[in-house]
């Protein structure tokens, strides 16, 4: 644990010291040149406007997240179904699969203004954007993990005759566990974006609104701490899904970790 631990503040250290020394640079600049405030302002100014909107941005924190949280789990349902048909099924592979890669040439904002036009300005059309930003890089990374499973315990499982169901359960599924999890950590860092995108076409409350609302106002400050508030859910989001990743494949961390040390030692 200890070991663990001092890996990852290891891992941590070097990207917070630039963070830190890229926010002096900043702060020093906006202070020397004297930049206006509507324009680009310092560091220190937008950890205050951080504080004096604190209230309003945790009302508008609220709407966002039960979006992104319900948007994102419709699409990793539906996208572990449809991999695992694709994998069971060869009819639904070749009749599925290009129509699905061919339909990401279609920006999802393109598609947004039909859903709030089908299903008005409510939830559900913001929860079917994050869905749908949420759904492609986790059937994707899924499907090619299953079809990436040793041949050599497939065949193996076969020679003992197992059925389609059984191999499929005993070896190609936890063999793509840790692919369904890369799939998750992607769409993890698009969840929140989905959300304030939909809340753009049409919302009320939401870092959406509050976004724009700052965006009009002039209030470059307030634009940024909305940055940081998407940033922040984001990577808690990107965080949770590393966690529930660890303790469900923990054999795929296991054996990486140990690829690791026996580099160091060589």
């Amino acid at each position: 644990m200890k070991e663990w631990l001092r890996n990852r503040l290891r891992g941590i250290f070097p990207p917070l010291l630039t963070l830190f020394l890229l926010l002096a640079v900043w702060e020093a600049g906006a202070r020397l040149v004297k930049v206006e405030a509507w324009l680009l302002p310092a560091p220190s100014r937008i950890a205050a406007s951080l504080v004096e909107s604190w209230e309003l941005l945790l009302r508008h924190t609220g709407p966002t997240l039960t979006e992104a949280a319900l948007g994102f789990g419709l699409g990793i349902g539906v996208a572990l179904l449809l991999a695992v048909g694709i994998e069971l099924f060869p009819w639904l592979r070749r009749g599925v699969y290009p129509l699905l890669i061919t339909s990401q040439t279609v920006p999802v904002i393109a598609v947004a203004p039909l859903l709030i036009l089908w299903f008005g300005y409510g939830l559900l059309p913001k929860v079917l954007i994050v869905a749908l930003v949420t759904f492609f890089p986790v059937v994707v990374s899924t499907v090619d993990g299953l079809r990436s499973a040793d041949p050599d315990m497939v065949r193996l499982l076969k020679s003992m005759g197992a059925g389609e169901w059984r191999v499929f359960r005993m070896v190609r599924f936890p063999h793509a566990l840790p692919s369904f999890f890369s799939g998750m950590k992607i769409a993890a860092t698009y969840g929140i974006l989905g959300a304030v995108i939909a809340e753009w076409l049409g919302a009320s409350e939401g870092l959406g609104v509050f976004l724009i609302c700052s965006q009009n106002s002039f209030a470059a400050d307030r634009v940024f701490v909305a940055i940081a508030a998407i940033t922040f859910w984001s990577l808690i989001l990107f965080g949770l899904v590393q966690v529930l990743a660890r303790w469900a494949a923990p054999w795929a961390y296991i054996h990486n970790e140990e690829d690791r040390r026996g580099e160091k030692e060589g």
